[in-house]
């Protein structure tokens, strides 16, 4: 068989506009033009595509279903096409982004919302991990960027930008002895076990407050503990807004606490890899969507 994509064209666009004329308009070709290349194809394929006994073409039941094919052909060729521009124009056809569990989840969908708008051929990979992952992964090359609460030096293998500033809040069980406290300060605080985030690795920790601690990698695992009385934990502010955690933790004030505590969301790259179009636009759409809630 011998059949092009223009004939493919004109048969799509023939079933989709009604009549041969209305393609040849659409198309921008003579309507001779539509109705030699359907015709070519009918016989590449030994059948025919449309009864032509009306007034109007009406399309054959083999008409039908290879509508159907021709389109799929049709919007598979579109795709290649798409992927072949966004190579030119420097978009990569794959991009993997590594991000810690705790980033704030609105947010971050959102920007995957509009990622999928404005890249729509990319095929994309999210990954989770704590910051000595992340940073494994995207100096290996096996994540494109990643986006991690900074708590300790960076190798020298990594690029990062400061994106925004994270606000924590203070959490216990509602019956927890803290939580019947009005304003409890550091004294009140060291009394009792702190759950501190660390990395699965335990190469990086928060700095605990209270002499009595247990380390966890999750600040999701850390509120189901908090929750169930084992201990009080700092978590950052949108952790806590899940609906799971709704009635069953109490924020406590942190008015007494001699600073105020904050995480630092940064982006990181290979210093080695240059940046791409999407790199760019996570950081300029990120950096808007965050101006945007403040």
């Amino acid at each position: 068989m011998q059949w092009s994509l223009e004939q493919l064209r004109a048969f799509v666009m023939a079933a989709d506009a009604g009549s041969f004329s209305a393609a040849a308009r659409k198309l921008g070709k003579a309507q001779s033009r539509i109705s030699t290349a359907i015709a070519n194809l009918e016989i590449d394929l030994g059948f025919e595509l449309f009864d032509r006994r009306a007034k109007l073409p009406i399309l054959t039941e083999e008409g039908k279903a290879m509508l159907v094919d021709a389109r799929a052909i049709l919007q598979q060729c579109q795709r290649m096409n798409s992927r072949a521009l966004a190579v030119n124009k420097g978009t990569p056809l794959t991009f993997t982004v590594a991000m810690d569990e705790a980033v704030p989840t609105h947010t971050f969908e959102t920007l995957f919302v509009l990622l999928s708008e404005s890249f729509p051929d990319i095929t994309l990979t999210i990954l989770n991990g704590s910051q000595d992952d992340i940073s494994t992964w995207v100096i290996e090359g096996r994540a494109d960027i990643g986006f991690i609460y900074r708590v300790k030096p960076l190798s020298q293998s990594l690029d990062w930008n400061d994106i925004t500033t994270v606000k924590q809040s203070v959490i216990a069980s509602y019956d927890h002895p803290l939580a019947f406290i009005q304003n409890p300060d550091e004294d009140d605080f060291i009394k009792y076990h702190q759950l501190v985030i660390r990395d699965r690795l335990g190469y990086s920790h928060e700095k605990p407050l209270s002499p009595r601690y247990w380390h966890i990698d999750s600040y999701f695992y850390i509120s189901s503990l908090v929750m169930r009385g084992v201990g009080w934990a700092f978590v950052p502010e949108h952790v806590i807004e899940n609906e799971w955690l709704q009635g069953s933790i109490k924020t406590l004030s942190t008015n007494a606490l001699s600073t105020p505590p904050l995480l630092t969301l940064s982006a990181i790259k290979r210093t080695s890899r240059n940046w791409d179009n999407v790199m760019e636009w996570f950081d300029n759409t990120l950096n808007t969507l965050f101006k945007q809630q403040a």
